[in-house]
């Protein structure tokens, strides 16, 4: 059996299962990333709720394993080498389960970095714009008298929409009929910026055609269906 205690995190938050892979994390848009993507693998995992409305994720076990207070994070006790492995930032962990499980990730070099690409597109472009969005559009940025900064996210969160909507004319995944970690990525900052966020009207949601049928087919995937409520949010 797999020793885990080297790991603060596992001190708050017990390990069941310390042989499986373990998750710390909450149904955000980065958070099903990471679970969609184990479901979708079929990687043994436990998964743990860190409640971020309760500021968990700033606790000193939580920042033991990810120093920038964010969620998900993972422990992978069977990592390279056998040996346990921490690992936060969810593009990375998204590689990583893609690399240890030999899917969604293709293994033609060329094909490989052009799907990593539509993921850094996503951790670089599409979460921090559509995530500011949100801000200022259903949470305390709503109070700003000056709509500028509004305005702006609106426009940059349209604009890379209209990137995803180009690159899906006559595909149906990102890397064509191949569907991986850039699909994973992307899905659910769409979801929630047109969901969660309200925000379909102000980024002319309704004039795109590629991206609603990409992301429809995304969520009627069975393991996306379950990852997007894993850990289930606190009643």
């Amino acid at each position: 059996m797999a020793d885990l205690s080297a790991f603060p995190i596992t001190h708050r938050w017990p390990a069941e299962h310390p042989d499986r892979i373990q998750l710390y994390s909450l149904p955000t848009p980065n958070g099903v990333k990471v679970s969609i993507m184990l479901e979708e693998t079929g990687l043994a995992y436990e998964p743990h709720l860190v409640d971020i409305g309760k500021n968990e994720s700033w606790t000193p076990e939580f920042l033991s394993l990810n120093p920038n207070g964010k969620i998900p994070a993972i422990i992978d006790p069977n990592g390279p080498g056998g040996e346990p492995l921490g690992l936060f930032e969810s593009g990375a962990i998204l590689q990583y389960l893609a690399e240890k499980s030999g899917q969604f990730l293709p293994a033609d070099p060329a094909r490989r970095y052009q799907t990593l690409q539509w993921v850094y597109f996503q951790m670089g472009g599409v979460g921090p714009m559509f995530g500011q969005l949100g801000f200022f559009h259903k949470f305390a940025g709503r109070e700003i008298e000056d709509k500028r900064p509004l305005e702006r996210y609106a426009k940059e969160s349209q604009r890379l929409l209209g990137v995803l909507e180009t690159r899906l004319e006559g595909r149906i995944w990102i890397m064509d009929d191949d569907y991986t970690i850039a699909d994973i990525a992307l899905m659910g900052w769409v979801r929630n910026l047109i969901g969660f966020y309200g925000a379909a009207e102000i980024v002319h949601y309704d004039q795109l055609k590629n991206v609603p049928a990409w992301l429809e087919r995304c969520l009627a995937r069975p393991a996306v269906q379950r990852g997007v409520n894993i850990p289930a949010r606190p009643a």
